[in-house]
């Protein structure tokens, strides 16, 4: 039996998050000039995503990921309606539908759009070219190293207001670029299938050490002060004799409520809300709108897991999280994974309400 310290949890289900870096301080369904198509398979390597048609080429596209972006969206125009400008990098731009729809949905200003493989280019600059003609200087294609591009811009000290980094792994290492080649008060859209969360608004307060116990399934939360004096709570001997120490993380909200109620209105104004017959962009960001409750800590726990605990049958979630609020601990649902709660309710807890809804005797 072992206590050992996990990672923090991933921001979204379409692996994305955004922030604002405070450390530096066609047609449509409700008459927006906005298109809302959803993603649609054409012939000869041609989609149609929100009514924009662009052509993949040779490039990786994951026409799943259309959610990701049309929250980039949504974020980047925001950032524009409230600052006057938008100047985007999309760092890592495969085929450009990123940059292309920043420059036709978000109305961006600049977008330099990169990729690092050469035999892109005619592709991007393809897509690109049905806003606006590179001679316009509305946008530029380069083929560097995504840290590259960014640490040329800023040496030359062109800084953006928006920095997209969409890479195939663990982002962490176009982080520092990223950051320095943002503007004071910039947006920061981090997509990738293990990045951990990159930011907040309060540092100081918020990073810690995450710490899960194997033995009750509790997790806690540790300050730097505190590193020396690491336990669990069901006191079992056996717990703190192995210990793995991993952090600094960040263990603040994942999500800035007000933020995410502006972009599901600006996507109600839009008409992209109700269109698809299944609303999963609105849910997602009610959903996310739920877990940035303060009293909500770090991680979440799996409904399977807690049943295996206690060796009984999950009763349903919706049911679990009501007895929860009843009895005064806040949850929500976890947009990570569907069968999951963020709860402050610790795992003994949950067992013991569990087993009073399924009215299974309590040992």
């Amino acid at each position: 039996m072992s206590f050992t310290l996990i990672h923090p949890c991933q921001p979204l289900s379409s692996s994305c998050s955004y922030f604002q870096p405070n450390l530096f301080t066609a047609i449509n369904c409700s008459g927006s000039n906005v298109p809302n198509f959803l993603p649609k398979s054409c012939e000869n390597g041609y989609h149609i995503e929100r009514g924009l048609e662009f052509s993949t080429g040779n490039a990786f596209f994951r026409q799943e990921s259309a959610t990701g972006r049309d929250l980039a969206v949504l974020a980047a125009s925001l950032h524009k309606k409230g600052n006057g400008s938008l100047r985007v990098l999309d760092a890592l731009c495969g085929c450009g539908i990123r940059s292309l729809r920043y420059l036709a949905e978000a109305e961006a200003d600049f977008v330099a759009a990169n990729d690092g493989n050469e035999n892109y280019g005619s592709t991007v600059v393809e897509n690109l070219s049905r806003v606006s003609r590179e001679e316009e200087g509305k946008w530029v294609v380069t083929h560097l190293e995504a840290n590259r591009v960014m640490m040329d811009y800023y040496l030359k000290k062109s800084f953006f207001d928006f920095i997209d980094v969409d890479s195939f792994g663990s982002d962490s290492s176009f982080l520092r670029s990223a950051i320095s080649t943002l503007k004071l008060g910039g947006l920061l859209y981090v997509t990738s299938t293990d990045g951990y969360s990159s930011g907040g608004h309060r540092p100081h307060q918020h990073y810690g050490y995450i710490g899960y116990c194997h033995q009750c399934g509790n997790s806690h939360e540790f300050s730097w002060d505190q590193l020396g004096q690491m336990s669990c709570s069901c006191s079992v001997p056996k717990v703190s004799n192995s210990l793995v120490v991993s952090g600094p993380l960040w263990t603040g909200p994942l999500h800035d409520a007000p933020y995410l109620m502006d972009m599901l209105n600006l996507a109600k104004q839009w008409g992209w809300i109700g269109c698809d017959g299944k609303d999963s962009l609105e849910k997602l960001i009610k959903l996310m709108v739920d877990e940035s409750d303060p009293k909500l800590p770090s991680g979440y726990i799996k409904l399977d897991e807690m049943a295996s605990r206690a060796k009984i049958n999950s009763p349903p979630l919706k049911t679990l999280m009501s007895a929860m609020h009843q009895k005064g601990y806040a949850a929500s649902r976890s947009h990570i994974s569907t069968n999951a709660i963020k709860t402050n309710c610790p795992m003994t807890e949950c067992i013991k309400i569990a087993k009073e809804l399924l009215q299974v005797s309590i040992a």
